[in-house]
């Protein structure tokens, strides 16, 4: 069943029945008395029933009427205390709403780039609530352009027409290597020294694998992988354990027992940046943690 009337309605009729007139009705309501009546015969209309019967000299309400006053005051009593409730909720709350913010970001920046930002926030007596979506950089780059982020932290400059991305540093792929390894004594190495060694990459479709993938068809070195793995940190377990050595960005190596080395050829490089809708303007608390990054950047 549809109901066909509303809150205006119900004030009409009652300021006609109080009042008894629906001239004095309309001063109460600073309305236009054609305005009243018409949102009386409305509600009339909906309830199939006549509220007033109407002469040249007086206005009497219906028994209808009657009945309907009361449920009609209880009804318009419980939608200005609920308006009066969330209007206290809102005000109670609206600090803590104004300093979420929504991060997303790729998993590998959060040690080295993002915790230092926010203890230097914490430090300066700023604490915002930061919700943290960590993914793959085009899981990144899907939660900004939808808006389910603020901002993000991504592994390469992702071409979306809705989007600007502002470099921060760039983070070189290094070989994490088990420190027992006869690799690890070495500072630098060229792809080609491998040899047989059971090499981890990441899994195709990831942006460091297409990092790694270009780098290599540029140097014309053929590479054959033993494992395949979608997160760094995955690797560096395979690593840990001597069961091969992993390409992996130098962000993500933080592991006492993996030493790195660097590649001489190719020099395969990755850019870090923050990925930001055009045209968005930050509130505060985003605007403070994205000066944080580029503050923690630029000594990285």
């Amino acid at each position: 069943m549809r109901i066909n009337y509303d809150f205006g309605d119900l004030e009409a009729f009652l300021a006609v029945k109080e009042t008894g007139s629906f001239h004095a009705a309309a001063q109460r309501l600073n309305l236009s008395q054609s305005a009243v009546t018409r949102r009386v015969q409305k509600l009339e209309d909906a309830l199939d029933s006549q509220l007033f019967e109407r002469t040249t000299r007086s206005l009497k309400p219906t028994l209808a009427a009657k009945r309907l006053q009361a449920r009609a005051e209880a009804i318009l009593e419980d939608a200005q205390e609920t308006t009066r409730a969330m209007r206290d909720e809102s005000v109670a709350f609206s600090h803590q709403r104004g300093t979420v913010i929504t991060l997303a970001t790729i998993a590998t920046v959060v040690t080295p780039l993002l915790t230092p930002a926010i203890q230097a926030l914490s430090r300066r007596g700023q604490n915002p609530r930061i919700r943290i979506l960590d993914g793959a950089a085009n899981e990144v780059a899907e939660a900004v352009v939808s808006g389910e982020a603020d901002f993000g932290l991504c592994s390469i400059p992702m071409l979306e027409p809705l989007t600007e991305f502002v470099p921060l540093l760039d983070d070189r792929i290094v070989l994490a290597v088990p420190k027992a390894h006869s690799i690890a004594k070495r500072s630098t190495v060229r792809l080609d020294d491998l040899g047989d060694t059971p090499l981890i990459l990441p899994r195709r479709g990831t942006g460091n694998r297409l990092l790694i993938d270009e780098a290599i068809a540029r140097a014309r070195t053929p590479l054959s992988w033993t494992y395949e793995v979608g997160r760094s940190t995955t690797a560096l377990e395979l690593v840990a354990q001597g069961l091969g050595i992993a390409l992996v960005p130098r962000s993500a190596v933080s592991a006492a027992n993996v030493a790195t080395c660097t590649l001489e050829a190719p020099d395969i490089v990755r850019s870090i940046g923050m990925l930001t809708r055009l045209g968005q303007s930050d509130a505060p608390p985003v605007a403070a943690l994205k000066s944080a990054l580029r503050k923690v950047a630029s000594h990285v």
